[in-house]
């Protein structure tokens, strides 16, 4: 029997898994409160709250997530994952064209409506992050292509314009949520119907892409 035969396995000391374990359930319970505040209250909220309803103390909160930035960034790209996810499976599920796509317009409000965070992160960056964003891109072009397959979209209609067109519905859900809740549904209807196929006017073309300013 060689020397070899008499070692174990090297394992992991029962203290420092105990300790690791520990360190992902108060990563997951920070996320988790993060995530119902943040939709509560906005970004601006005080992450001592979170750290609060999370049950860990501001200096373990912090040791996770540097900054509320931090935080923030990965509630909300956890978000935006969710609710793509389930728009884009609504939209697989559903045979008619502009059918899925006016749920996912639906779906996407609504969804902004109940989280106070991510129509604030929507509206002022289009999505927590590139990634997010060329998904969701792809996605609104794949809706767009079966309806002009089906030609029930009006010509000219670009997936940039409903890109465009979901961000300035989400300025609405944020600019009316307090004083008229629910208004965002009435403008959807008459922005619905300017997409419609049944409207043979023209566009406007779009205006020349603005230059960005010099730097020195």
């Amino acid at each position: 029997m060689t020397s070899a035969d008499h070692q174990s396995t090297p394992t992991q000391p029962p203290a420092r898994r105990a300790r690791r374990a520990d360190a992902e359930r108060n990563r997951a319970a920070i996320i988790e409160a993060a995530g119902v505040v943040f939709a509560e209250q906005g970004c601006a909220v005080d992450v001592r709250e979170i750290a609060r309803r999370s049950g860990v103390g501001m200096g373990t909160l912090y040791r996770h997530f540097p900054t509320k930035d931090d935080l923030l960034a990965t509630v909300m790209e956890r978000e935006f994952t969710s609710w793509l996810t389930a728009a884009q499976q609504a939209a697989a599920a559903t045979e008619d064209p502009w059918e899925a796509l006016t749920g996912f317009f639906e779906q996407t409000l609504a969804s902004q409506a109940r989280n106070r965070a991510l129509v604030e992160t929507y509206t002022a960056t289009g999505a927590p992050s590139h990634e997010c964003a060329r998904h969701r891109d792809a996605f609104i072009d794949e809706l767009r292509t079966r309806c002009v397959d089906a030609g029930l979209l009006r010509d000219g209609v670009t997936t940039a314009d409903l890109v465009l067109l979901s961000t300035s519905l989400s300025h609405t859900v944020q600019a009316t949520d307090a004083s008229h809740p629910g208004q965002w549904r009435r403008l959807l209807r008459i922005s619905l119907d300017g997409l419609s196929g049944r409207n043979t006017e023209p566009l406007p073309e779009p205006g020349p892409r603005a230059e960005a300013p010099a730097t020195d």
